[in-house]
């Protein structure tokens, strides 16, 4: 597979797995094997695995294919991390049954077994044909409404996104459709819980992310392109880009320093860099 947007490797510098500590599963990888709702599964294809989880497509003898998503099981420097796997997997899990009946987001598989012991930390999910959202990608005139209302539509159940400033976090299906898959840190507003003031502005976010796709991929229709997106950034998009462009420089600085990343840092980079920053675009597709 080609990389994408990313700066070229220092080719007397190459990157080193991460270590174990930046692992979901330590120095474990994915399973070779799986049972998936009761139903032994094989490993494909491994997505992702970073600090919060391990990602990989498996399939069964008939080849009906699912997503597998390990989360973090492993401990850092002595420290017991499980726990933070565990309670983003039923996360994950919660979110995908709460939101099952609306078009975009893939069904719960089952059960995540090895060898007959149950995996608490294992969240699998139907695979959705298709490829991440590319860079000011020309999709048709339905996907970036039909988005917004699935968007609307989770915010009227009272779930927020949260993640969705990664377009890579967006899938066009086989059909050009919308879909969202990744919900390790959505969150879902307790009804006890009154809306205002915070609610609000989680949701108001996944509506600036979606209006900065949109304006990316089709300015046409959007109504104002790219450059027009600054002057409508909410305050909390601006005050917290002041608290997390200073972090997220500082996490790319150390992993360049310990040699995980090259260059300015960037995930690309990695020697392993997830599915969605290898793939190539769908432009470059339609062009071989």
């Amino acid at each position: 597979m080609s990389r994408t947007n990313a700066e070229p490797l220092d080719p007397t510098t190459q990157p080193r797995p991460r270590p174990r500590w930046l692992r979901a599963l330590g120095d474990d990888a994915p399973p070779q094997r799986l049972e998936v709702g009761g139903r032994e599964h094989r490993l494909v294809e491994i997505f992702k695995h970073d600090s919060w989880a391990a990602t990989a497509m498996y399939a069964d003898s008939d080849g009906h294919r699912k997503v597998v998503k390990l989360h973090r099981k492993a401990s850092a420097f002595g420290v017991p991390l499980g726990w933070i796997g565990l309670m983003t997997a039923r996360r994950e899990a919660r979110m995908l049954r709460a939101l099952a009946d609306l078009p975009g987001i893939p069904e719960l598989s089952g059960p995540v077994s090895r060898d007959g012991v149950l995996q608490r930390n294992g969240v699998a999910r139907a695979y959705l044909e298709g490829h991440p959202l590319g860079d000011r990608e020309a999709v048709d005139d339905r996907f970036f409404p039909a988005l917004q209302t699935l968007l609307r539509a989770m915010h009227g159940r009272r779930i927020v996104y949260v993640d969705l400033h990664k377009r890579e976090n967006v899938l066009v299906d086989a059909k050009g459709e919308p879909c969202l898959f990744d919900f390790q840190i959505s969150v879902a507003w307790p009804r006890w819980l009154p809306l205002r003031p915070i609610f609000p502005i989680l949701s108001g976010s996944d509506e600036y992310h979606l209006q900065k796709h949109w304006s990316r991929c089709r300015p046409d229709q959007c109504g104002f392109g790219e450059g027009g997106l600054t002057t409508r950034r909410p305050w909390w998009i601006r005050a917290h880009r002041l608290i997390a462009r200073p972090l997220r420089e500082m996490r790319r600085r150390l992993l360049v320093r310990i040699g995980v990343r090259t260059g300015r840092g960037r995930v690309e980079s990695e020697q392993f860099a997830e599915h969605a920053l290898r793939a190539t675009p769908p432009s470059d597709r339609q062009a071989a």
